[in-house]
């Protein structure tokens, strides 16, 4: 086909669940392409020579030449061809948000001028890996002989995994030390289970124990034991860590100490990880609500309230002190919500938390803003617009407002570096202050993206095999 003629095929829309149905069920929201969705995508690839859209991706998938693959059915060899560069096709096909990177530089999408015409590369590698998996083929990574260096990997999140699959592929013993009771961090406690299925990450970590590496869950390192403990006492050689920013961020405005209120974190780890859905199985109590309130624009903020829905509330109201233009959430994400039934409040944000004599949560008072200058973020920040007080009648606040990065690490690792904002302080190799101790994804980055953490983590895994190598 020609240019024109890959131009002219219209974008293949992905078959979804409906939203009054999918509102009430953990089962995933996006159903998949089907092979022939898949193909007809892949077709519209223009195959440009300079591929700009590998330059949108953190890990450089080969995404023309997988796209090829693909257009022409051959899709076991598309998969083989993402898997040389991502260890995680089926998630990052799933939570990516492509929109700002790989797809973000197709030139399909810029000469349609409209990003979401791009070719749905994310989409085409889902299926892919998707396609992959449920065939059943299993291919045992290849391990080179053992070398008697040992590497612990502290957190199981996106960073982690890819650091104990690239260390270990070189020979050397790799142990994986998760604070919670199963692996997977992020992927596991954060994302939900209708945007991401454990099953999915599971089978992930499965392929790091067939692999040999090592796992050991409900350790604290920093209380457990501390990294200096894991190296002069246990005799590992190089440490990485991957622990993620897990520490919520409050707005620090009365009421946030009442009953009913929760960060992000712990309300999604409950439902996620602990499965409070599931209320004849569940790990932890449920928190019944019927109006709740989430403060923030994040995909976090989305997940949250798209989860409370789930658990049963009957309103869920969405405070957000920009417009919907400055939210930093996909706009997918933002679009699923609302199909759900999420309400939007823009513009305005709490200014307190009311509650009643027993301390439970009942109302929350907001402000109205309007947009003023752009801040250091290039967005418009937010102008309050004096006596717009107005009450919200609610029993449950979710606060999604950010999260940083846990101290305890730093605390208890004398003569190691970390900003202001407590993010350990690396150099182009992923190497922190102390010589053999390495760091990645978000505890370096702050909170970002699975692939940003993927990336990072293959670069000090490159770091880390040279640095055992000269000794």
């Amino acid at each position: 086909m020609t240019p024109k003629e890959k131009l002219a095929i219209p974008a293949q829309p992905m078959p979804e669940q409906d939203p009054q149905v999918r509102r009430h069920n953990m089962r995933e929201v996006a159903l998949g392409y089907t092979a022939e969705q898949a193909r007809t995508e892949a077709s519209r690839c223009l195959q440009c020579p300079s591929a700009p859209c590998m330059s949108g991706c953190p890990v450089s998938i080969k995404i023309p030449a997988f796209l090829k693959e693909a257009a022409e059915g051959r899709f076991e060899e598309a998969f083989g061809v993402i898997r040389e560069s991502s260890l995680l096709p089926a998630v990052c096909g799933r939570v990516c948000p492509q929109e700002k990177q790989c797809q973000a530089q197709c030139t399909v999408g810029k000469m349609l001028k409209d990003v979401n015409r791009a070719v749905a590369i994310g989409r085409i590698e889902r299926f892919c890996a998707d396609l992959h998996r449920e065939s059943g083929i299993e291919e045992p990574t290849a391990v080179k002989p053992e070398t008697g260096k040992r590497v612990a990997v502290i957190g199981s999140g996106p960073a982690s995994i890819t650091v104990a699959a690239d260390v270990r592929r070189e020979g050397h013993a790799v142990t994986i030390f998760e604070a919670f009771h199963k692996p997977g961090g992020v992927l596991v406690y954060g994302i939900p289970e209708f945007r991401l299925p454990k099953a999915i990450v599971q089978k992930e970590i499965d392929g790091l124990v067939s692999m040999g590496v090592k796992l050991e869950t409900n350790f604290v390192v920093g209380r457990t034991r501390k990294i200096k403990d894991l190296i002069e006492q246990d005799g590992f050689d190089a440490v990485f860590v991957g622990t993620g920013a897990g520490l919520p961020k409050f707005m620090n405005i009365p009421g946030e100490n009442l009953v009913g209120v929760f960060s992000a974190n712990e309300y999604l780890t409950r439902a996620n990880l602990m499965k409070a859905y599931d209320t004849e199985h569940a790990h932890t109590p449920l928190f019944q609500s019927k109006q709740v309130a989430v403060l923030g624009g994040g995909n976090v903020a989305m997940d949250a309230a798209r989860m409370a829905l789930r658990l049963g509330a009957e309103e869920v109201h969405l405070i957000y002190r920009r417009s919907e233009v400055e939210m930093p959430a996909r706009a997918e994400e933002v679009h699923h919500a609302k199909e759900e039934g999420v309400q939007f409040h823009t513009l305005q944000n709490a200014k307190q938390i009311l509650g009643d004599e027993n301390a439970r949560v009942t109302a929350m008072e907001c402000l109205r803003y309007e947009l003023g200058e752009p801040d250091a973020s290039g967005r418009r920040s937010p102008v309050p617009i004096p006596g717009s007080e107005f009450i919200l009648p609610v029993d449950t606040v979710i606060v999604a407002v950010g999260n940083g990065s846990n101290p305890l690490i730093s605390q208890t690792t004398e003569g190691l570096a970390v900003n202001k904002r407590g993010n350990i302080i690396v150099d182009e190799n992923g190497q922190t202050s102390i010589p053999g101790i390495y760091a990645g994804g978000d505890i370096v980055l702050g909170a970002a993206t699975v692939i940003l953490a993927m990336g990072e983590g293959r670069r000090a895994a490159a770091s880390i095999n040279r640095y055992l190598a000269q000794g």
